[in-house]
């Protein structure tokens, strides 16, 4: 499976198809070709996380601090609601 970085400051990536348990995730960040494992199922569209997050860690996406890790986020595992909470910063 295939997914998109879109920044090289990105600690996620988005996949660009349904992601199973255990399935190799690739991905382009900075010119380097990646491929991780998925911990966890990942629908279409979601984000994978492409290097561990720790809890209290900015989630970056686009470049950007999109929220805070809730939890301790593993490699290959899905970012989402459930471990990432929203943190309005000063811009």
């Amino acid at each position: 499976m295939k997914a998109t970085v879109i920044d090289a400051r990105d600690n996620v990536a988005v996949v660009l198809g349904e992601v199973k348990k255990g399935d190799a995730v690739s991905f382009v960040k900075d010119g380097i070709t990646y491929e991780i494992t998925a911990s966890s199922d990942v629908p279409t569209f979601h984000k994978i996380a492409c290097a561990f997050i720790p809890k209290g860690q900015p989630v970056v996406k686009y470049g950007e601090h999109i929220g805070i890790a809730a939890e301790d986020i593993q490699l290959g595992s899905h970012v989402h609601v459930h471990n990432v909470l929203s943190k309005r910063e000063s811009l």
